[in-house]
C-alpha cells in the first residue's frame, strides 16, 4: 500500500494512516455509519493516539480490556456517535481477523482470486454487511490498486469509474461534496418511497 492517496479523513495523519495501514483503512468503513464520513475516516487515527501507538495493532485490541476500550472510544471527541457499540464491533472485527488471518488485514484481500471471492471473505467480517462489503471492494479497487478479476462487478453500483456514490469516489473535498449530495438524494428518495406506498 505505498503510495497511496487517501482524503477520506481530510486530515493529512488520519489520512496517511489510513493509507498505509490495512487495519486502519477496515475500520475506518466499519465505524462509517450514522456519522459523517470524515468522523469515521479519522477514527482509527484517533485509537492509534489514544493506544499510544502510531498504527493499529489487531492482537492488541482484540486482548484489550472491552471496558477499558470502549471509555477510550468514549472520551472526548468521541469516535463515533455510539462509542461503546463500535467498541465492540472493532474488537470482534480483529479478534475475526487473528483468528482467521493471523491479525494481518491485508491477507484478507491479498490472496483473493476474484471480486466475487474478495466480496465473500469481506461480507465474512464481522460488521461488514453486503453494501459495505461493496463498497470497501470499491474502495480497494479505486483507491488501493487491488483489483482481482471481477472487482468492479463485484463491487455492484459501487464499482463504476467516474461515479460519486461512496468512500471508494473521494479524492478529495470537491468529491466528498458530491457523494454527500448522492447519498441524500438517495436518502430521500428511499424515504418518499417508503411514505407514498400508502396513499
Amino acid at each position: 500500500m505505498d503510495d497511496i492517496t487517501i482524503r477520506l479523513a481530510q486530515q493529512p495523519e488520519a489520512d496517511a494512516l489510513l493509507a498505509r495501514s490495512p487495519l486502519a483503512a477496515l475500520t475506518g468503513m466499519l465505524l462509517d455509519q450514522q456519522v459523517p464520513m470524515e468522523w469515521a475516516f479519522s477514527g482509527p487515527w484517533t485509537i492509534a493516539q489514544r493506544l499510544g501507538a502510531d498504527d493499529l495493532d489487531a492482537h492488541a485490541i482484540a486482548a484489550y480490556d472491552p471496558e477499558a476500550f470502549a471509555a477510550l472510544l468514549s472520551q472526548k471527541p468521541a469516535v463515533h456517535r455510539y462509542p461503546g457499540s463500535m467498541a465492540k464491533r472493532i474488537q470482534q472485527l480483529c479478534a475475526y481477523l487473528v483468528e482467521h488471518y493471523a491479525g494481518d488485514a491485508e491477507a484478507v484481500w491479498a490472496d483473493a482470486g476474484t471480486g466475487a471471492e474478495l466480496l465473500a471473505r469481506l461480507k465474512a467480517l464481522p460488521g461488514f454487511g453486503e453494501q459495505k462489503a461493496q463498497i470497501f471492494l470499491a474502495l480497494l479497487g479505486k483507491r488501493y490498486g487491488v483489483r482481482p478479476k471481477g472487482w468492479r462487478e463485484a463491487a455492484g453500483g459501487y464499482g463504476p469509474a467516474n461515479v460519486h456514490r461512496s468512500a471508494a469516489d473521494i479524492t478529495g473535498p470537491e468529491s466528498l461534496a458530491k457523494v454527500r449530495e448522492y447519498k441524500q438524494a438517495a436518502k430521500a428518495a428511499a424515504k418518499a418511497a417508503k411514505g407514498g406506498g400508502g396513499a
